[in-house]
C-alpha cells in the first residue's frame, strides 16, 4: 500500500509578511518587529522567524517565517504577543501589511 502521509518538508508552512512604515515611524516599526521576532521564535513549531529591512524600499520590512505545521501557525496567531503587535502597529503602517504564503520549489538536497 502506498504511503499517503505528507513528508515533513511538505507539511511546513512558509510566509513572507511585508510591513511599510508611515514616514517618521520607521524606527518604531523596526522596534515593534524586533520584539515580535524575539517572542515568536519561542513559539511551538517555529522553524524560522527573521525580520529583514528592504534595502531598496526604505521603511519597508519583510518577515520570513516558517512553521512545522499549519496548526503551529494557527496557535502562533492566537498568541497575545501577536495580537498585541497587530493592534499596536496599525497606526505606524502606511498601508495594511500583506502576508504571502510561499512554497519551496524543491526540498533541500534535491535539484529543481
Amino acid at each position: 500500500m502506498p504511503d499517503t502521509t505528507a513528508s515533513q518538508e511538505e507539511a511546513h508552512v512558509w510566509l513572507t509578511p511585508v510591513f511599510t512604515a508611515k514616514p517618521g515611524q520607521e524606527a518604531a516599526l523596526r522596534e515593534a518587529l524586533a520584539g515580535l521576532q524575539s517572542a515568536s521564535r519561542k513559539d511551538a513549531g517555529c522553524l524560522e522567524y527573521t525580520v529583514f529591512a528592504d534595502d531598496q524600499r526604505p521603511g519597508t520590512f519583510v518577515l520570513f517565517e516558517g512553521w512545522a505545521r499549519h496548526e503551529d501557525l494557527e496557535a502562533h496567531n492566537e498568541e497575545d504577543h501577536v495580537k498585541d503587535f497587530v493592534t499596536r502597529v496599525q497606526p505606524l503602517l502606511a498601508m495594511p501589511f500583506t502576508v504571502t504564503p510561499i512554497t519551496p520549489l524543491a526540498c533541500y538536497g534535491q535539484a529543481l
